[in-house]
């Protein structure tokens, strides 16, 4: 189906480009949140004659983006969460979570506006594009922590999972017998006195 596009949508074009997409997109995307309008000679007339109306619309709330920009520039938010040992999530940090976050934070931001391309489900620091508007994005940096002295650790920069399998290897280490039989344990193995006995 080819559509006009009313604003710019990201990785197809920029407001009055005409474009073919599948039929699927443009009847439950597209259309009903008032992105597009179906290429037809009817609505090109429309669109042409209200296109300085639209573009000037969409300058404007692309200026109030950029002022909210502003606010979210450096910004952080911290989640603590419940982990395995190996750093997996017992769920997943869901656009919820931080959105919540975002908000103790005094920064006002919609569910549609964060752009979580795989969900979060181990610790570490990353990353979450937030698209104030299809021209205008910002980028917050989310730590997922088990404790917030872990928080602290990783956003100074230490990898926590590495760090703590270092630790690990330190721990109890079997006696090693080069004559041993296969899959036999030291404690297992005779001594020499019942070996001759």
């Amino acid at each position: 189906m080819d559509v006009i596009l009313l604003e710019r949508v990201e990785k197809l074009g920029a407001i009055g480009d005409v474009v073919k997409v599948k039929d699927g997109f443009a009847r439950n995307f597209l259309l009903p949140r008032k992105k597009a309008l179906r290429a037809n000679e009817a609505n090109r007339k429309v669109f042409e004659a209200n296109r300085a109306r639209i573009e000037a619309d969409n300058a404007s709330r692309r200026s109030d983006a950029e002022k909210d920009a502003g606010s979210f520039k450096d910004a952080s938010v911290t989640l603590i969460r419940q982990a395995s040992n190996t750093g997996q999530l017992y769920g997943s940090v869901a656009v919820r979570d931080l959105i919540e976050a975002l908000e103790a934070k005094k920064l006002k931001v919609q569910r549609s506006q964060i752009v979580l391309d795989k969900p979060i489900k181990a610790i570490g620091l990353y990353e979450v594009k937030v698209a104030l508007h299809p021209e205008v994005s910002v980028i917050v940096k989310v730590n997922v922590a088990r404790s917030p002295e872990e928080a602290e650790m990783q956003a100074s920069g230490v990898d926590v999972m590495a760090s703590m399998f270092e630790r690990d290897e330190a721990g109890f280490v079997e006696a090693y017998d080069p004559n041993a039989e296969p899959g036999a344990t030291a404690e297992a193995q005779p001594s020499e006195e019942q070996a001759q006995g």
